[in-house]
């Protein structure tokens, strides 16, 4: 679903609050791709793919960072993510470690593609020409970050299992986006 026309509105409103919430957003990325690593450390193909993601994704939170020191801003309090917390509400349950790499795979997907798509709403919509650029690089690397995650899936499931799969959360996605009020404090 194409976010609601208003975000971008209310988000160059509030720049200071949506740097705010990218830089958690991407710390979170980070922490995620740790997580994920972690918990299937015997998934080589994974680990070689994600291992880089958690040093680019902690580099994205520098750059935020660095732009926000320009403007004088602070960082603040981490924020829940709603969008992404209402996503995880509907993660299956009772699954084996191997059924649940699937779903985790795809809800990264699905969290990166909608920054992707945040973020080129982003690079053609605001006033600044700086921050258009900022953002354009962004939603390049999110596009092919949400890219691996589906490649990943590929790797451990059938195509079919995936593209099933990818389909449940797309519907489940749009749901979630009817919950939530556009907001220009937050990047989701």
């Amino acid at each position: 679903m194409p976010t609601d026309p208003r975000w971008v509105d209310l988000a160059s409103i509030s720049l200071e609050e949506i740097l705010t919430d990218h830089a958690f957003c991407e710390q979170k990325a980070a922490t995620q791709a740790i997580t994920l690593i972690q918990r299937y450390a015997d998934k080589k193909e994974l680990v070689n793919a994600l291992a880089p993601l958690v040093t680019e994704e902690w580099g994205h939170f520098r750059l935020v960072w660095d732009e926000m020191k320009k403007r004088g801003y602070t960082l603040g309090k981490q924020r829940k993510d709603e969008y992404v917390n209402l996503l995880l509400e509907h993660e299956p349950k009772g699954l084996s470690p191997e059924e649940r790499l699937l779903h985790k795979l795809m809800i990264n997907a699905l969290i990166e593609a909608r920054s992707c798509e945040r973020f080129r709403l982003l690079s053609e919509n605001l006033e600044e020409e700086g921050l258009r650029k900022f953002y354009y690089k962004f939603m390049v690397s999110e596009a092919g970050h949400y890219r691996m995650f589906i490649d990943l899936a590929e790797q451990y499931f059938p195509a079919e299992t995936v593209h099933n799969a990818w389909q449940q959360w797309l519907q489940i996605e749009e749901g979630v986006l009817k919950q939530i009020k556009p907001r220009g404090d937050r990047m989701h």
